[in-house]
């Protein structure tokens, strides 16, 4: 990292983005501490309890199609600090209102803020960073990702635990310690929530947003506490030069031959990426283990080594992403995913068979598969949606392809006690298995290598194929 680069500060900025990461990694896996006591609790069926788990997924939904277009108006700030108010209004609203239909309005609007963050957090880390550390910085909003899962792992068993431990008398405690401790699990999401609102007003706008809206003064100033004044008036330059090239500023942008196959592979990669298990992992896994003979406490407190195996892992991989490139991160984690899918698949197999089976292997072999997804798809196609887009339509062209991504998610969240049920634990293992070879034809095929290339180079390479 060469001097004349402010690498701290903008390390500071992408730190205090990626905590919009962190809330998206809680409030996805907090549920899985809490589905069979809501389940039992509302007397749900399977479909009602995918609901319970879908419905914040639908929320994502919502909140990445309104994310790209607000932050390309109001800028990438305000909608980070929307998306942290949406965050506390869900975990309290979970925690206090007492109806099944009110406990789904409360997760969907947290699903909101999760999508809004998905899309903006990793924008903005993108567009203040460093182009031959940028995969590095936007990683870190996957490993933020892996951070608030495995915080909501560690809360969700502390709580357990003290719900056995103290027994209160009456009142709002005893309700939610003792009593429905799911709504403490689900309340304690709004401590980083706060937090996250208030330190989002501690960054600037992102230079780039700045310079689309003719706020060059207010951009440079910005850019020079990043780089060398020199080099941030090069910065300025070297963005209007693109802004200059561009004759539209809409969605028609996107079809336009180059730009359209690259909207086309993001787009693929997002919602293939879904259907390869990990948050079947990460939303059922308690779950998952306790079909393997284990009890509830047990399962939770496994699960936060599974959490602090995905934390570890994403570590490796923003160390290694910038040097040995994107694609072949996705060729060795998607091809060891395949190994573990089909042996976790054959586990299953011979426990319904009546096969003394180790729970231990299982775990083990969870374990495996979130290091290699960790180190794979799970930083890799955040880093590839925030800089494969002209920035005039990035925000939005960023929305689609959280769209594809939220709804395969959404789908998996849904389905996945429906297919548990059909086609039992192993079908399901085995089916993920199956959905990682396009992955990995479309990597191998389509993908390009963007590794050390500034967002500029990525458009102008996109501009050619669009010239062809």
């Amino acid at each position: 990292m060469t001097s004349n680069n402010n690498v701290k500060y903008v390390l500071f900025l992408s730190f205090i983005a990626a905590l919009g990461g962190f809330l998206f990694g809680y409030d996805t896996a907090v549920i899985s501490g809490t589905t069979e006591d809501v389940k039992n609790h509302f007397g749900l069926d399977d479909i009602q309890q995918g609901w319970y788990v879908g419905c914040a997924i639908l929320g994502s939904i919502i909140g990445v199609l309104a994310a790209g277009k607000l932050s390309d108006l109001w800028g990438r700030k305000p909608v980070l600090l929307f998306s942290a108010l949406l965050f506390s209004v869900s975990a309290i609203g979970c925690m206090i209102y007492s109806s099944f239909n009110q406990l789904v309005i409360y997760r969907i609007i947290g699903g909101v803020g999760i999508g809004v963050a998905s899309i903006i957090s990793p924008l903005y880390i993108s567009e203040i960073s460093i182009p031959k550390y940028r995969g590095t910085l936007v990683s870190l909003y996957q490993l933020a990702i892996t951070a608030g899962i495995l915080a909501s792992y560690l809360s969700n068993s502390a709580v357990l635990k003290w719900s056995h431990s103290v027994i209160y008398e009456s009142g709002f405690m005893k309700m939610t310690v003792n009593d429905e401790v799911w709504r403490g699990m689900l309340g304690m999401e709004s401590i980083p929530a706060i937090l996250f609102f208030l330190v989002v007003f501690f960054i600037p706008e992102s230079p780039r947003w700045l310079v689309l809206k003719h706020k060059e003064n207010k951009a440079l100033f910005t850019l020079e506490k990043i780089y060398a004044k020199r080099k941030a008036q090069e910065e300025i330059d070297e963005i209007h030069e693109i802004l200059r090239t561009e004759k539209k500023s809409d969605w028609r942008k996107l079809l336009q031959p180059g730009f359209r196959t690259a909207l086309i592979i993001g787009v693929c990669l997002a919602i293939l990426g879904q259907f390869m298990g990990v948050n079947a992992v990460f939303y059922y896994g308690p779950k998952f283990l306790t079909e393997a003979g284990l009890d509830k406490t047990a399962s939770l407190d496994l699960q936060v080594w599974i959490g602090v195996v995905n934390v570890l892992s994403t570590v490796l991989a923003m160390f290694v992403i910038d040097r040995i490139g994107r694609k072949k991160l996705v060729y060795i984690g998607v091809s060891g995913m395949i190994v573990m899918l089909f042996c976790i698949g054959l586990f299953f197999f011979r426990y319904s068979q009546g096969a003394v089976v180790s729970s231990n292997l299982l775990l083990a072999m969870i374990m495996a598969y979130v290091f290699f997804c960790a180190i794979s798809i799970c930083v890799v196609i955040w880093v590839l949606l925030s800089e494969m887009f002209p920035v005039k339509v990035r925000g939005s062209a960023m929305s689609i392809a959280g769209l594809s991504l939220w709804t395969g998610t959404y789908l998996i969240g849904q389905l996945t006690p429906w297919l548990t049920s059909t086609l039992s634990s192993y079908g399901v293992f085995w089916l993920f298995g199956l959905m990682c070879i396009p992955y990995l034809l479309i990597t191998r095929f389509l993908v390009p290598e963007t590794t050390g290339m500034s967002l500029e180079e990525i458009e102008k390479m996109w501009t050619k194929k669009t010239m062809k």
